[in-house]
C-alpha cells in the first residue's frame, strides 16, 4: 500500500468530527511506525534485550 493510500484509508476510518490537528497526529504516528519498520528491515533495529536493559536502567534511577 502506498503512503497516499494509507492516508486515504486512515481518513475514511476517522469520525466526521475529527480535527485537522488530530488527523495530523494520526498521520505522524503512521509515518513513525513505517519508518521504524523500514529500519528493522534494513537491520538497524534494536534487539528486545537491549530495550529491556534500557527500560531497567530507566526504572532504577
Amino acid at each position: 500500500m502506498s503512503d497516499k493510500e494509507a492516508v486515504l484509508e486512515l481518513v475514511k476510518r476517522l469520525p466526521a468530527t475529527v480535527s485537522l490537528r488530530e488527523i495530523l497526529q494520526e498521520i505522524e504516528f503512521i509515518a513513525a511506525v513505517k519508518e521504524g519498520l523500514d529500519e528493522i528491515d534494513q537491520g538497524q533495529g534494536i534487539s528486545v534485550e537491549s530495550v529491556e536493559q534500557m527500560m531497567a536502567e530507566w526504572t532504577t534511577t
